[in-house]
């Protein structure tokens, strides 16, 4: 069969993808194929704001890029490549200003500037919102936008596997979900936006489709994946739902409190407080809860009662709906309980700060890419921020790649998409085996919360690390129903495939990382070791197995030092 052609393919509908495909759109055609419509990607969950040195408030009048750019080598504990993160604190303005001529709806100071509110670990309150549903109101912009340029888009498609033929993109095998058909695609280049893997946790903020499925294409066709092991959990999530709470409601003066009342981050942060980096407040929480001052050894409170009827209605009414809707609970008027819960995977594939990555042609930006600016915790602002920075340069690249280093389709393209093609066949055919993919997929949730979670121990990943394996024998004995027109249940098992060997990957970088820092904190190794490990995971596909290596971090102005807020 004759495959769909565009010199640029997209894969993902999100904020990433679609600004991709609006840079590549400049220069020549382009398509988006995403498994859901754009709108419904999972960028519309974010809540609490984008990072942009902007000083639009009195407090944040002296800030700079240069500042945003240190508070963001901090924030993730010295392990983020500061070339990339000057390239996202210099261009974050920018992308800030292009979205509001763009039309998005942000709120405003009293003299009509963009409104800026404080974020865990920065100095100045440089956070952009649109009250407490700022990835909404980006996405719908953006999604505009692509409708506007008459961006193609290919929804309800599951990218099945990408093909590659001498270390080159051609294309890729998508099924149509509509029609359970299997399409062929191909391109002179290729764009992943596909976002994280949280789903591969049992508690996480993240929805049901963030299974970490394109960052497995990119392993599995070849490319490396970098610095997986570091996994952030958000500290408020709504209490045994996961629904997350944004650190909006700490940076518009909410309060953290145990079980006797007091606030404990007066204890680990007494300086920054609540706005202490997200690794820090997690642990925090976690370890009130284990020490047993947790509300039934469970959860804490989150307090906004003393901000007032008024403050919540302007700034967090998505907050006060969510809480309402979920727990018939009212925070203008009572505490909220929350627990820290899996929220974004700072790892993904490996790429530069071009998107592009070890395979000709193929280019990565979003959650699924690491550049790497967030190292080993991100702050929170900064994940919006590098969909917009690193997707615009995503797009240019993969654009000129296309045209200029790229080929039309040749008889070598066509013979790989057409192998491919054969394998993907095998690949979605029902199973007869006995295995539930809804048992293997939440055992392997509970084993990643309880051993590769917020503390993390020698034994404990080891036996994770067995447990992955076990799981992974299980899984070739799944079954799947044979029918292919919106067979979930298919989507389901391709989407356990990739959780499982990226599991191993998470759970094998976090063995082997023997110190703490960031969001990987080992009970056994409580410090930081930039002797050792002041350098980033590399892992790859091998005969054997996943293979694990380490590179270097990219340090230019700031020299690591301790880390105390």
């Amino acid at each position: 069969m004759a495959p769909i052609f565009h010199p640029v393919l997209v894969i993902g509908g999100g904020l990433a993808g679609l600004r991709a495909a609006l840079e590549v759109k400049k220069h020549c055609d382009v398509a988006v194929i995403s498994m859901v419509y754009p709108v419904r990607s999972h960028s519309c969950a974010a809540q609490g704001g984008i990072n942009a040195s902007l000083g639009n408030v009195p407090e944040g009048r002296g800030d700079t890029w240069e500042k945003h750019a240190y508070d963001t080598v901090k924030g993730s504990d010295f392990l983020a490549d500061q070339d990339a993160v000057e390239i996202l604190a210099r261009e974050a303005p920018l992308r800030v200003y292009e979205m509001e001529h763009w039309g998005t709806p942000f709120s405003r100071t009293p003299e009509g500037r963009i409104a800026q509110r404080p974020f865990g670990g920065a100095e100045f309150p440089r956070t952009c919102y649109a009250e407490d549903t700022t990835g909404h109101a980006l996405l719908q912009t953006m999604n505009e936008q692509a409708v506007k340029n008459g961006i193609k888009v290919y929804a309800e498609r599951f990218v099945v596997s990408l093909v590659v033929r001498d270390k080159k993109v051609a294309g890729l095998i998508a099924l149509n979900r509509l029609t359970g058909k299997l399409e062929t695609y191909a391109a002179n280049a290729v764009v992943l936006s596909t976002g994280g893997a949280g789903r591969i946790y049992a508690e996480t903020t993240n929805s049901l489709i963030m299974s970490g499925y394109g960052i497995y294409l990119a392993y599995r066709a070849g490319a490396a994946l970098k610095d997986m092991e570091f996994m952030q959990f958000h500290p408020t999530s709504l209490f045994q739902i996961n629904i997350l709470l944004t650190e909006g409601c700490r940076g518009e003066g909410g309060y953290l409190l145990n079980k006797n009342g007091d606030r404990f981050m007066a204890w680990c942060a007494p300086k920054s407080m609540e706005l202490a980096p997200r690794d820090i407040v997690a642990r925090a929480i976690a370890t009130e809860i284990l020490e047993g001052r947790g509300v039934n050894n469970e959860y804490v409170y989150l307090d906004l009662r003393h901000l007032g009827e008024r403050i919540i209605e302007e700034r967090l009414p998505g907050i006060r709906r969510l809480c309402r809707s979920f727990i018939g609970l009212d925070p203008v008027h009572e505490l909220i309980p929350v627990e820290p819960a899996q929220h974004y995977t700072m790892g993904g594939i490996d790429c530069n700060v071009n998107g592009g990555t070890e395979i000709k042609g193929l280019y990565a930006a979003g959650e699924c890419a690491c550049v790497s600016v967030h190292g080993a915790n991100r702050l929170g602002g900064n994940s919006l921020l590098e969909t917009l920075v690193f997707g615009k340069r995503a797009g240019e690249s993969a654009a000129a790649f296309a045209m200029h280093e790229g080929s039309d389709m040749n008889k070598s393209s066509q013979d790989a998409i057409e192998e491919e093609y054969r394998k993907a066949v095998e690949k979605i055919k029902g199973r007869e085996g006995k295995e539930k993919i809804a048992s293997i997929r939440n055992d392997l949730g509970r084993v990643m919360s309880k051993k590769v979670g917020i503390f993390r121990k020698e034994n404990e990943l080891e036996e994770a690390v067995e447990e992955i394996s076990n799981l992974s024998a299980r899984f070739e004995n799944v079954h799947v129903s044979k029918g292919t027109v919106y067979n979930l249940e298919l989507i389901n098992a391709l989407d356990l495939e990739a959780m499982l060997a990226l599991a191993e990957i998470i759970a094998r970088g976090a063995l082997l990382r023997k110190e703490s820092r960031g969001s990987h904190f080992r009970i056994d190794y409580p410090e930081r070791d930039d002797a050792n490990f002041l350098r980033h995971t590399i892992a790859r596909l091998a005969p054997g197995g996943v293979k694990i290596e380490y590179r270097g971090v990219a340090i230019t102005k700031f020299k690591p030092e301790k880390r105390v807020y």
